[in-house]
């Protein structure tokens, strides 16, 4: 394998080869459940002739909402060895969130895994079906956490799915799993856009392979190298860049639903962690947790985290006190399927604490004004990206992939940087009002466009505000109907009752009037400054 391009390049070759060059080595150790990469095959099979079963063919999609077990990554592998082309849909939605995207996408069906954090997906994906969305009348639910299902409601559970998989030969599924071509989808994965609207990011097999053929050099992962994936598998972050690049290389992936720092350190212990990758809130959380100073930590090789500035002594500490060889800053978005930058391993602390490292091989990037003229090192302004890594485009959405991709293939990330001398790229602000809570995008006008439906509001403005545990949280600027009254209480309620938790707004403040420019957009700049946002 070279340094650009993956010797497979679909998601089944790639599957196939890893159960053959790593057989019995461990794949994927979820708790009890250990599989090596052999028997990880044969469970993709059989869910993949599961899928087959249910009507799926080359190209249809499927939604797969649940949360990072080691029965998220075999159904996304069977559904890839079926041909389909896989919809990860945030955990943290709710029902009329995922029936939204799943009626854009006109799904076969969805997989999901009720339970998980106390939710009923199951029966949530049922009663959003209920809905306008006729498309979606006759969907079947695939439930996870159930061994049986209520197959009158329409729901199958695992069982149910392996008895209708006996149904289908082997044969079946290997033919068309070698139908599937690097260019068709692997992925569409759904971002919040400024406009409320979240857009579906086209992510075909081979370039993302590619890509994280590249990553894992780049970074030095290593046969054998056990991941603690905290990152989302519903994410670039948690997918690509940790399921896929594991079985990619022969690493065993330790899949974690919800991060937790106490468990992430007996999860280091004993199962002896080598790779981690994760927002500087989760290592913060490690180096101040009781439990550290009684944990062996002595397997911790390398480590990355994402596009927030990370302080120096944060660097500094983690190399004594977790210890890794190699904690490294990275910048990437989804639409360049997660990875655009990197640091390397020859980068001072300086360099890795200040930027996000040079562009990968295969990568290209510059920083332009408004008039699209490059600027030189040390000037800010847009980064755009260019690279097999950038998406063909948006689902269904000709406008938007237009205004993101440029007719040369420059994608525009709607980010302000800069590039040092020797081409680092330091991140330092957004030209989009999206902001970041937990590692999760929200689109301030989705949460607008929720609050303006609440009898009590007249306008209203939400930004991101500090936060000391997830770097952001959403706060709301309301004026008043006349005459109306209410809290702020009820406001988040109702937010509460409508939007994934992370979109919430923690705190409502009331105004008069909102700031504006003289063409009457609102300043939101001026509402951050006041909080010092």
């Amino acid at each position: 394998m070279d340094a650009l391009t993956a010797t497979e390049r679909t998601i089944p070759q790639m599957l196939f080869a890893g159960a053959e060059r790593y057989a019995d080595s461990l794949a994927v150790a979820d708790g009890d459940v250990r599989l090596t990469y052999a028997q990880l095959r044969d469970r993709a099979l059989e869910f993949g002739r599961g899928a087959l079963a249910l009507g799926v063919r080359r190209g249809d999609r499927v939604g797969l909402w649940a949360p990072n077990t080691h029965r998220w990554v075999v159904a996304s592998l069977g559904l890839h060895l079926a041909g389909a082309t896989v919809v990860p849909l945030n955990t943290r939605y709710r029902g009329s969130e995922a029936r939204e995207i799943l009626a854009r996408v006109r799904a076969r069906f969805v997989v999901v895994q009720s339970g998980f954090l106390g939710y009923d997906y199951a029966t949530a994906a049922l009663e959003a079906l209920d809905g306008d969305e006729s498309v979606l009348d006759d969907l079947t639910v695939v439930d996870l956490g159930a061994e049986r299902g209520d197959v009158e409601r329409g729901v199958l559970g695992w069982e149910d799915l392996r008895e209708r998989a006996a149904t289908v030969p082997e044969d079946e599924i290997r033919r068309a799993a070698a139908e599937v071509e690097p260019d068709d989808l692997s992925e569409i994965i759904f971002t919040s856009g400024t406009t409320g609207r979240p857009k579906g990011v086209l992510i075909p097999h081979g370039p993302a392979l590619d890509l994280y053929a590249t990553y894992a050099q780049v970074w030095g992962l290593r046969e054998g190298d056990r991941y603690l994936v905290v990152l989302p598998f519903f994410h670039t972050g948690g997918n690509k860049a940790g399921m896929i690049v594991s079985l990619q290389h022969g690493l065993t992936v330790v899949p974690m639903a919800v991060f937790d720092a106490d468990e992430a350190l007996r999860l280091i212990e004993t199962e002896r962690i080598s790779i981690m990758n994760g927002s500087p809130t989760i290592y913060y959380a490690l180096l101040e947790s009781p439990r550290r100073e009684s944990t062996d930590l002595s397997s911790l090789r390398r480590a990355a985290t994402g596009a927030a500035v990370v302080p120096v002594a944060l660097i500094e500490r983690s190399r004594v006190d977790l210890p890794f060889e190699r904690l490294v800053t990275a910048y990437g978005m989804t639409e360049c399927i997660g990875t655009a930058t990197m640091c390397r391993d020859d980068d001072g602390d300086e360099v890795i604490a200040n930027t996000n490292g040079r562009a990968v091989p295969g990568v290209e990037l510059r920083v332009v004004d408004r008039e699209g003229r490059d600027l030189p090192p040390g000037e800010s302004g847009e980064v755009l990206i260019r690279g097999a890594n950038v998406t063909p485009g948006y689902w269904e959405d000709p406008d938007a992939t237009a205004a993101a991709i440029d007719a040369d293939g420059w994608l525009h990330s709607g980010d302000i940087g800069h590039l040092d001398a020797t081409g680092n790229l330091k991140i330092t602000d957004r030209l989009k009002d999206m902001f970041i809570v937990g590692g999760f995008n929200v689109s301030p006008a989705e949460v607008e466009q929720v609050l303006a439906r609440h009898p009590l509001v007249s306008e209203v403005a939400v930004v991101g505000v500090p936060d000391d545990r997830l770097g952001e949280v959403p706060r709301a600027y309301v004026v008043r109907r006349r005459g109306a009254e209410g809290t702020a209480e009820e406001l988040i309620g109702w937010a509460k009752e409508r939007l994934a938790n992370f979109k919430v707004p923690r705190s409502v403040e009331f105004a008069d009037d909102l700031p504006r420019n003289a063409s009457g957009k609102v300043l939101k700049r001026e509402l951050r400054s006041a909080v010092g946002g």
